[in-house]
C-alpha cells in the first residue's frame, strides 16, 4: 500500500520560482519541481478499506477557494539540518481545512499528527551538509516571494518507498468552492447601485 498524503498543489509560476532557489548548497538533494507541494495532513500507510473511508469524507469537505503566498526560506533541524523549505503565507482558510483533515482523520481512528502544522513548501533533503553551508544558503534566500496565487483544490497523493521527495502520484482531487462577490449582484440589480 502506498503512503498517503494530503496536500496543496503548487501552481506552475510559483514553481518555477522555486526552481530558481535550487543550487549554491553542498550536500543538498533537490526536489523535482513537479513534486513541489504543501502538505497538510501525512496519513501514512493505510490498508484499501481505511483509505476508501478516507476518501469519502474528505469528498464532503465544504470550503472556499483561498489565496496563498509563498515567501522566505528556512531549514529544519537546527544543530543538524536535514532539509531547507520555502515558506507559506498566512491563510486562515488553510488553517481551516487543515484542521478539518485531521479531525476525520482521527474520528476514522488514525493517531493524531504529533508535529505542529508548519506550511512549508520542501525544497531540498539534506546530507551531511553543515551548519555553515545552510546558514549562508538561506541568507542570500531570504527575501524570496511569490505572486498570490489561488488554491482552488486539495488532492491526496500518495508516495512510494523511497527517501523523501517524490516522485508523487495524484490519487484524488477535491475542488474547493468559488467565493461568491457581492460584486455580482450588483451587476444583477444595477438600480441598488444608483446613488
Amino acid at each position: 500500500m502506498p503512503r498517503l498524503f494530503t496536500a496543496l498543489e503548487i501552481p506552475r509560476n510559483a514553481a518555477m520560482s522555486l526552481s530558481l532557489l535550487r543550487g549554491g548548497l553542498p550536500g543538498a538533494r533537490w526536489i523535482d519541481v513537479e513534486n513541489y507541494h504543501i502538505t497538510l495532513r501525512f496519513i501514512g500507510d493505510v490498508d484499501w478499506r481505511t483509505a476508501d473511508e478516507i476518501i469519502d469524507r474528505l469528498d464532503r469537505i465544504e470550503r472556499p477557494e483561498f489565496q496563498l503566498q509563498l515567501s522566505g526560506t528556512g531549514a529544519f533541524g537546527s544543530k543538524k539540518p536535514h532539509s531547507v523549505w520555502a515558506g507559506v503565507s498566512i491563510a486562515p482558510e488553510m488553517f481551516a481545512l487543515q484542521a478539518e483533515i485531521e479531525r476525520i482523520c482521527q474520528r476514522i481512528g488514525l493517531p493524531s499528527d504529533p508535529r505542529k502544522f508548519t506550511p512549508h513548501v520542501t525544497l531540498a533533503r539534506l546530507r551531511s551538509s553543515r551548519v555553515e553551508d545552510v546558514v549562508e544558503y538561506l541568507s542570500g534566500r531570504g527575501n524570496f516571494v511569490t505572486a498570490p496565487f489561488t488554491v482552488s483544490r486539495f488532492v491526496l497523493l500518495s508516495s512510494r518507498d523511497s527517501v523523501g521527495g517524490g516522485p508523487y502520484l495524484t490519487e484524488e482531487v477535491f475542488p474547493l468552492h468559488e467565493e461568491r462577490s457581492n460584486l455580482g449582484n450588483n451587476e444583477e440589480h444595477p438600480a441598488s447601485s444608483v446613488w
